[in-house]
């Protein structure tokens, strides 16, 4: 699920949104009202029940070899969620929506992680169900790992030379 040339995708389990109005989201680190979608390379971000907490990683061209294979496992990319949501993971109902990047301008320093929009946009058409989340991390290469607390993962990832997001965090559970 990944959008084509011109558009960018915003995930949503509800799947009647016929406008998305800008709005400051309840975990904004930022005052600015947005419209918030992403593009290609993070759509993977977003294969995930809305509250599930996870744990990402990827390679970059300054991850080093002794990190490629201590946190991603020789791999490119690897997403951790925590055991109590791998029921959420299977069963979620996740769509999405197709947007016109037109509208949109990248958010995020040093890296975009996501793109915004400042006007109100109307889909391209109505949501699209994304289908098993399962499925779509494992025909895109991803290595999904299932972990009982996910910090001990966070903590090597953040100290590495890889690539990384974590969403949802507040969620998991408690560091041990």
């Amino acid at each position: 699920m990944r959008p084509e040339p011109g558009q960018v995708l915003h995930f949503s389990e509800d799947p009647g949104i016929t406008r998305f109005v800008p709005h400051v989201a309840a975990t904004a680190r930022q005052p600015q009202p947005y419209v918030w979608a992403v593009d290609s390379a993070r759509c993977p971000d977003y294969w995930f029940p809305r509250q599930c907490p996870r744990a990402m990683a990827w390679a970059t061209s300054s991850t080093t070899d002794a990190d490629r294979e201590r946190i991603l496992g020789g791999d490119e990319r690897v997403h951790a969620v925590e055991y109590r949501w791998l029921d959420a993971l299977r069963t979620a109902e996740l769509f999405a929506y197709r947007l016109p990047a037109a509208g949109f301008r990248p958010f995020g320093e040093p890296e975009t992680h996501a793109h915004v929009a400042t006007e109100p946009v109307e889909p391209l058409g109505p949501a699209e169900p994304v289908g098993d989340l399962l499925r779509l991390h494992e025909e895109a290469g991803i290595q999904l790992r299932v972990l009982p607390n996910l910090w001990p993962f966070w903590d090597a990832v953040t100290a590495s030379t890889a690539g990384f997001s974590g969403i949802r965090l507040r969620n998991a559970r408690p560091r041990p």
